[in-house]
């Protein structure tokens, strides 16, 4: 409420009503602030800030506000001196409530449109007929036809606890216009404490309008969160369609690699923070290449001092790669620590981007949503448009034949394990920008992997995609319905069941290591 306390009052406010509003039980108090805030008394704005900021004191019938060493008298804001024994005005939680809807309503009356904006959604929780007054010469004095249909909704929650029937009706039946969530509420509420049943009626019917027009909002929220779930899923699962899809190895220290990324993550930060703090909005930029770098080179060292004794034997892969795992999170946890460490999103991914009333689209969901896309844009060209990516899937259709034709298939299975580790890396570092980091990070996600990856179609990028974004979807739409325990079970069931009918996923390998 900067502007209010930019105001030169003009002193309206009385030192009786002004002793009134700082002094006595809650009650009074409250009941004196709304007859001052009923007149559009501009003057007080400060006070009421003043009271906030527990810079007033009362004696002798009078309230003072003292500001460091200079006292003023309020509601004549006469130079004055502090009297013995002033006591400091206490305000409790409901108090102060009412000093900042006061606040709210009183900035209805500002020139700056964007503070008249404000003010109407800081009053759409608290409206009640106390406020009616000063709602109503605001709703006189608007010009801007959007706030001014903001304001007629304020006026009608306003009137909807009214003593008057007339007055609840009226309420209710242009309550049925708002997409606001907080009318629902507003509705509910009322219909519960409502005994005429003419008045209930008329809510009834605005709440089923209002709950329809709802809906909406509700319907795309969800599809929104479950293809956001979906990117996550797809991000974290694409390096292991690479480890386990196309070299058949079960790396059970995928999500440790996960967590590498995200910890690369959290590094790059705070040296950003150090030694680039004007960049500081950039340091995801550094991040990425540093995440993927960092997981990668874990991936080759893994690849070549393990895995490549392990080839064709997965149930030893199993068993040693969740040894790795659990060597892997001691470490972190000895370098940095047994707690979750926190990474800070850039400023221009904070906030979201609001759709509806009651759906706003996060800025770093939908920057997972990019950079998920982009990242398997360049797998799918790097696995089919490469020289890389053609050793990669000669060597994993017919070892024997690519080593006869000069591949080095040792190099191309470390460049091939470190590439999956990489992406999972790089899976870590989007990780961070939504959730906790943690040595546990990597442990919520790699079953949900594995099942991305077997739905989908061992070998099979596309099938990762499908299945990912569909697992995420189907988990949101059930979670909506049946909680989110039993839509994590309910899914397990769908993926055992769709595995026994069709085993090769949603697509079958083809070519002729499937037919061997």
């Amino acid at each position: 409420m900067t502007l209010l306390l930019g105001l030169q009052p003009a002193w309206a406010l009385t030192p009786d009503q002004a002793h009134r509003i700082a002094s006595g039980d809650s009650e009074s108090r409250i009941a004196a602030l709304n007859e001052a805030v009923a007149a559009a008394d501009t003057a007080v704005g400060p006070f009421v800030q003043a009271l906030l900021d527990d810079e007033v004191k009362v004696a002798g019938g009078r309230a003072y506000i003292v500001r460091g060493d200079k006292v003023t008298e309020a509601g004549s804001g006469a130079a004055a001196q502090l009297p013995d024994g002033a006591e400091d005005v206490i305000n409790n939680n409901r108090v102060r409530r009412e000093f900042e809807a006061a606040l709210a309503a009183l900035a209805l009356f500002s020139p700056d449109r964007d503070e008249r904006d404000r003010a109407i959604t800081g009053l759409r929780d608290q409206a009640d007929e106390s406020k009616l007054g000063v709602i109503e010469k605001a709703l006189a004095a608007e010009t801007d036809a959007g706030l001014k249909e903001r304001l007629a909704l304020l006026k009608a929650a306003a009137m909807i606890g009214s003593a008057d029937k007339a007055k609840r009706l009226d309420a209710a039946r242009l309550l049925a216009d708002s997409e606001q969530p907080a009318t629902r509420s507003l509705l509910i509420e009322r219909l519960a404490a409502e005994t005429d049943a003419e008045v209930k009626g008329a809510i009834v019917a605005s709440l089923d309008k209002v709950q329809r027009r709802l809906a909406w909002g509700e319907r795309l929220g969800a599809l929104f969160s479950g293809i956001s779930l979906g990117s996550i899923l797809l991000l974290v699962a694409l390096g292991l369609a690479i480890t386990y899809g196309l070299m058949g190895v079960i790396n059970m220290a995928h999500g440790e690699l996960m967590m590498i990324g995200a910890y690369a993550t959290y590094v790059v930060q705070n040296l950003f923070r150090t030694w680039l703090p004007d960049a500081f909005d950039w340091y995801i930029a550094a991040a990425i290449p540093a995440s993927f770098l960092a997981a990668a080179l874990v991936g080759a060292a893994l690849e070549r001092s393990v895995i490549r004794w392990l080839y064709g034997r997965p149930l030893e892969t199993l068993l040693a790669t969740w040894g790795i795992s659990l060597i892997l999170m001691q470490a972190v946890r000895t370098i940095f620590g047994a707690q979750n460490v926190g990474v800070e999103n850039p400023s221009w991914l904070s906030g979201g981007l609001q759709v509806l009333p009651n759906l706003t689209l996060p800025y770093n969901r939908l920057a997972i949503l990019a950079f998920a896309a982009l990242v398997l844009i360049g797998m799918t060209l790097l696995i089919n448009r490469t020289r890389l990516g053609l050793f990669v899937r000669g060597v994993t259709q017919n070892r024997r034949m690519a080593s006869c034709m000069g591949v080095n298939t040792a190099r191309v299975d470390t460049y091939a394990f470190s590439l999956g580790a990489g992406i999972a890396g790089l899976a870590g570092c989007a990780l961070s920008q939504v959730g906790n980091v943690g040595p546990d990070l990597g442990q919520g996600y790699i079953v949900d992997s594995f099942m991305v990856v077997v739905l989908g179609g061992v070998g099979q990028l596309a099938g990762t995609v499908y299945a990912g974004l569909g697992l995420g979807v189907l988990n949101k739409l059930l979670e909506g319905w049946s909680g989110a325990v039993l839509a994590k079970i309910m899914v397990l069931v769908f993926i055992v069941i769709f595995i026994q009918k069709r085993p090769q996923g949603i697509f079958a390998l083809k070519g002729r290591s499937a037919e061997a």
